[in-house]
């Protein structure tokens, strides 16, 4: 599939603010499974600076700062991204057991061993396959510990304990949990807000998507498994017959579970699927505070409204 994504945030102030710094994470990553193709800003007032960079977890962010006085700041980011398809059953049909999984996350292969093998008489063939297993092993265990906005609990790991039954396929678990979360909870966009804690979600069984990727990373975490965030975005469509709405369209989350040998899986318990060709991913991260679309400060202002609106568009492939 392939789209153009244009996601604008307003901001409006009571007073004039005078200068302001922000990081934005609004370009779509690059990897196997998407190809971001273009994607440009359009900023006003005009920035003074503007720098791009790549985070810690690969994700792309640009700097800006608007140094002239201001009442309004819009940023848009408009990109093309093309998102193939999932090659037939990848990941699904993988066997490992959930506690197999937590045993290698808990016991990977020692740096030291990585590196002397890359040292010995391996063949280019051969040594990228040994060393990228035991790499990405190693990575996905920054993804077991809590963090800034998902901390593991007794009532976490006891609302996902039916799924982890013993010896069975990891992929079963993550897929039962995403099942019952979907099931159990219900969407509501007026209860939480950015700083609602889990515990709160979890007591009302109600949340939009950040809570739910969250609730489900935790829950994988309490029991050893590896989960990350996913920001980004998801193609809505429109009932037959009606028109298309511009703007109508939201930023998205959901999580990915790391299973050895097959890679990063991705589950939307917001929509009860694993993602597909109408998912775009932005950037991953520990949970939200890693990715946050955009943020900053700003020195003035008073108070501020902000409203968002992203749009995505289908485009025929030959475009």
């Amino acid at each position: 599939m392939r789209y153009r994504i244009t996601h604008t945030t307003l901001y409006q102030y009571s007073q004039a603010v005078g200068l302001c710094q922000n990081e934005a994470r609004l370009q779509p990553r690059n990897f196997w499974r998407q190809q971001c193709q273009s994607n440009r800003f359009e900023i006003r007032p005009e920035p003074t600076d503007f720098i791009e960079r790549i985070d810690f977890f690969g994700n792309r962010v640009a700097y800006f700062a608007v140094q002239q006085a201001h009442t309004q700041l819009s940023v848009t980011s408009i990109s093309e991204v093309i998102v193939f398809p999932n090659p037939s059953g990848l990941n699904l049909n993988n066997s490992l057991s959930w506690e197999s999984v937590r045993q290698q996350l808990q016991n990977p292969p020692p740096q030291s061993q990585i590196q002397s093998q890359s040292q010995q008489g391996h063949s280019p063939q051969q040594q990228p396959l040994m060393t990228e297993k035991n790499v990405d092993c190693l990575d996905a265990q920054q993804y077991l510990l809590d963090s800034p906005m998902v901390t593991t609990t007794a009532e976490l790991s006891d609302y996902a304990q039916s799924a982890f039954l013993p010896n069975r396929p990891l992929v079963e678990v993550v897929n039962d949990l995403m099942q019952r979360i979907f099931k159990d909870f219900t969407y509501d966009p007026s209860f939480t807000t950015i700083a609602t804690p889990l515990s709160t979600v979890l007591a009302h069984r109600r949340g939009v998507c950040q809570d739910f990727a969250h609730l489900a990373i935790a829950c994988l975490r309490a029991h050893g498994i590896a989960a990350r965030y996913i920001s980004g975005y998801i193609e809505t469509l429109t009932e037959p017959g009606k028109p298309r709405l511009v703007g109508a369209d939201a930023s998205h989350a959901w999580f990915s579970v790391y299973i050895p040998g097959s890679g990063w899986l991705d589950f939307d318990p917001t929509n009860n699927t694993l993602a597909h060709e109408q998912h775009i991913t932005l950037a991953w991260g520990r949970d939200y505070s890693d990715v946050t679309p955009l943020k900053g400060i700003a020195f003035g202002g008073g108070q501020h409204t902000l409203s968002v609106s992203v749009d995505v568009l289908r485009l025929p492939l030959d475009y």
